[in-house]
């Protein structure tokens, strides 16, 4: 009964019918073999997905395949990071970059030599500190106040101005049609939501102390070890391409520090020679339209016309001599600058188009407001040069 064999005389011809074994039929037969090698199949399928009779190119390609998937989702959570980080990198990268734009300022305080005594890096950089430190004093202590008591008088006195001024406009021929009136209002509306940013954003950026000081921090610490960073970034490259990075990266130092320093002195010589001409001229707030003067000079074109549209129109509050007056200096600076200070202070700085600048300034000042607006033109002056050098080609 037990037995997986039958004896020979219990074959289908035994006459004992009981006896008799029930043979499958042939449909039965194949049907079963059919689905033992289906389940054989799906079960090496399954425990084998690499089949070993790939050739090393089909290997090489799942290979790529997967790799080219995991790197997918590694850019993902670091874009991911990044956006949760944003903040505390946006601090890494101001910090860096004017760390970066200080330390030709460090180079040469070391290159200084007092009685056969060369001061080293820490040094330089204290001195550097301490001059900073001292031109944000006076600034803060002697030039800030009076430029914020002008602005808060002008704020004052505008809405009593205005109909001064409009009644002047009146009297010339032709005035009535260009609707003075409601432009008067839009001005006043303007200048004083203007006055009312500036005001209310001091208090914004004394609660973001903490955030300046541990940039500071950073830029010290950058100044002071940020070349092993430095060498440790460009040791992720090969050979070949580190030397052209390291040339390119030091090429782009050497220009954005001299073109900030270049806009730096010509935004200082706009400032200052604006405010005495308008203090000669009796203007009032001449002290806010010359530190605006020199402020709005970062900006290409717009930022001289805005400023001198504004100091025509405080000037025009007292005399129409007075505003012939600035219109005549701002005419006579604009010849001079162009044809004298430009091409002297700006010639060995990277060549930025007014374009690049007020399109960098807007990128800055919408992503991170007013400290992108610092960074965006130094930012904008790395990318030129790294085009310069990657995707420009020369003939």
């Amino acid at each position: 009964m037990g037995c997986d064999t039958v004896p020979s005389h219990h074959r289908e011809d035994s006459p004992n019918p009981r006896l008799r074994l029930r043979t499958p039929g042939p449909e039965r037969l194949s049907a079963h073999y059919l689905h033992l090698n289906v389940s054989t199949h799906r079960r090496t399928r399954l425990t084998n997905p690499i089949p070993d009779d790939l050739t090393p190119y089909e290997k090489k390609t799942r290979a790529q395949v997967r790799g080219n998937i995991l790197f997918f989702f590694v850019v993902i959570l670091l874009l991911a990071l990044a956006w949760t980080l944003q903040k505390e990198l946006l601090i890494l990268y101001v910090s860096a970059l004017f760390a970066v734009v200080l330390m030709p300022a460090v180079t040469r305080i070391r290159e200084l030599k007092i009685r056969n005594y060369q001061p080293s890096r820490g040094v330089a950089i204290v001195l550097l500190i301490a001059a900073v430190a001292l031109v944000l004093a006076v600034f803060f202590t002697t030039g800030l106040p009076p430029v914020l008591s002008d602005l808060r008088n002008f704020s004052a006195e505008l809405p009593h101005r205005i109909p001064e001024v409009v009644a002047r406009i009146k009297k010339l021929p032709l005035a009535d049609k260009f609707g003075i009136d409601s432009l008067a209002q839009r001005a006043a509306g303007a200048f004083d939501a203007t006055a009312s940013y500036l005001f209310t954003s001091l208090p914004l950026w004394l609660s973001h102390l903490f955030d300046i000081l541990t940039a500071a921090f950073l830029c010290i610490y950058f100044m002071l070890e940020g070349e092993h960073a430095y060498h440790f970034f460009l040791s992720l490259f090969p050979g070949a391409e580190r030397h052209r990075l390291n040339n390119t990266l030091k090429k782009a130092e050497r220009k954005i520090s001299k073109w900030l320093v270049g806009q730096g002195l010509l935004m200082l010589i706009l400032g200052v020679s604006s405010t005495i001409v308008f203090g000669l001229l009796h203007v009032r707030y001449f002290l806010l339209l010359g530190f605006l003067m020199g402020l709005f000079n970062l900006i290409p074109i717009a930022g001289g016309v805005i400023t001198i549209v504004i100091a025509a129109g405080v000037a025009a509050l007292d005399s129409w001599t007075k505003m012939g007056g600035v219109l005549i200096f701002y005419a006579v600076y604009i010849n001079l600058e162009n044809a004298v200070l430009t091409p002297r202070i700006m010639r060995s700085s990277v060549n930025l188009m007014g374009l690049t600048v007020l399109v960098a300034l807007l990128l800055g000042t919408a992503l991170a407001g007013i400290v992108g607006a610092l960074v965006s033109v130094p930012t904008a002056a790395l990318i030129t040069v790294l085009l310069e050098e990657y995707a420009v080609q020369k003939d």
